[in-house]
């Protein structure tokens, strides 16, 4: 089995590019088939969660032409099933993004529950709350949402809690209905906005995107699209506590500064020095972290998707640090992991109360999760001596190359399947 050995205690020094941005992209991906034209999309990220969702896509009649690690073409005029019942795709929380396209485009979609990482409920009651809104029939059976409607029709949609998912998939099926339809208390992340920007590229009427009330105008039909996707504000934002967490000096390029600003001010928070330009963030971290407190909001507010990464971090800060999870329950269940490797972390239900301890120790440790596994990998490449991590497919669900990356900045990382691999390793490193 895949697994990681790492060996820490190298600051990271160096530069590193950031790729597309997964949860754009997987969304802008479903959106693709509502046009019977070609579509074009660059800046594509190569992680397994993309490559599921185009093996869905594929699996119902469209054409999908890799015209590059990062570049692929997609054209969905001879669609044969409105039916994603894909084993694979219920490994990805993404797939409900087909059901909104379909709708949007068919009237008609039948697509299997969705899995993905179990950090918590993620109801989809928001979801069907605004498909019925506009117009549709959903039934829950079987493991399968099966939605149809006679006609699509605009409405005043408020949604009870922020919901990225829901505010997407929403929006992908109001761009073809007929009429005006308002989303109230919509999600404002930075995927968000760019799967509208998607969508108005193909021809839709959408206006707000980024706010929390969206408009949007359906029209008849979409049309072709080149479109390149925005960077990875959390490949980024893990990037920079890398930086924090090794005492190093990284340059995250490809970046949209402005959407990294709740992370930034975290990092000054902890002490580290943050250098902004036009496309990159510079992080320096020369002395020790100092405590802070954290509570994960929607955007602006700081990411659920970073908690993991900012907790690793405050494990190594002097004084006691609060962090607070506000979106899903389950996201602790990597401090068992990162208590294996010294950390002083009490967790009382949504709440860690962190001891800050001088310094991490190599153990043996699982990820149990996308991005408390990556939080775990920063914490090996702080922690003194060696250090194996079980379970990196939940990793390259979402993040490229990370551990030759992570080489690249000069960190003692190696992806070992076999004694051979390990032994490699370990002559390397000494």
């Amino acid at each position: 089995m895949e697994q990681y050995v790492i060996k820490g205690g190298n600051p990271l020094v160096g530069e590193v590019e950031i790729g597309g941005a997964k949860n754009a992209a997987l969304p802008i991906l479903a959106a693709a088939i509502m046009t019977d034209d070609t579509v074009h999309i660059d800046n594509l990220p190569d992680v397994r969660d993309i490559n599921v969702m185009l093996g869905a896509m594929e699996s119902i009649g469209t054409l999908v032409h890799r015209e590059g690690r990062h570049y692929v073409t997609i054209n969905a005029a001879n669609i044969s099933s409105l039916v994603v019942d894909n084993e694979n795709v219920k490994k990805i929380r993404a797939s409900y993004y087909l059901i909104g396209a379909l709708l949007g485009k068919y009237k008609h979609a039948e697509v299997t529950l969705p899995g993905g990482c179990d950090i918590g409920c993620r109801a989809i009651d928001q979801h069907i709350k605004g498909f019925r809104a506009l117009g549709a029939e959903v039934v829950v059976e079987h493991g399968m949402i099966r939605t149809r409607a006679e006609r699509l029709v605009g409405s005043h949609i408020y949604m009870d809690v922020v919901s990225v998912g829901a505010t997407i998939n929403v929006m992908m099926v109001a761009a073809m209905a007929e009429g005006k339809t308002i989303i109230e208390n919509a999600a404002k992340e930075p995927h968000v906005v760019d799967v509208a920007n998607f969508l108005n590229s193909m021809g839709a009427n959408i206006k707000g995107a980024g706010t929390d009330v969206i408009r949007i105008k359906g029209v008849p039909s979409l049309h072709k699209s080149d479109y390149t996707i925005i960077p990875d504000q959390i490949e980024a934002g893990t990037f920079m506590f890398a930086a924090a967490v090794t005492r190093g000096d990284v340059t995250v390029r490809n970046v949209i500064p402005k959407h990294l600003e709740s992370i930034t001010a975290k990092l000054l928070e902890l002490g580290c020095e943050v250098q902004e330009e036009d496309d990159c963030v510079r992080v320096v971290c020369s002395r020790e972290l100092r405590h802070t407190h954290v509570k994960t909001l929607p955007y602006p507010g700081f990411p659920t998707d970073m908690q993991p990464q900012i907790t690793v971090a405050l494990g190594l800060a002097s004084g006691t640090s609060i962090v607070t999870e506000s979106i899903f329950e389950n996201r602790f269940k990597y401090v068992d992991e990162l208590t294996r490797m010294g950390a002083n972390i009490k967790v009382e239900g949504n709440t860690a109360i962190i001891d800050g301890v001088g310094r991490y120790t190599g153990a043996g440790i699982s990820a149990p999760d996308l991005r408390a596994g990556a939080a775990l990998v920063l914490a090996a490449l702080s922690a003194e001596g060696e250090s194996h991590l079980d379970n990196i497919h939940y990793i390259q669900r979402g993040y490229e190359d990370f551990h030759l990356k992570l080489q690249g900045l000069g960190a003692q990382i190696h992806l070992v399947d076999t004694e051979q691999d390990y032994s490699n390793f370990r002559m390397m490193t000494g």
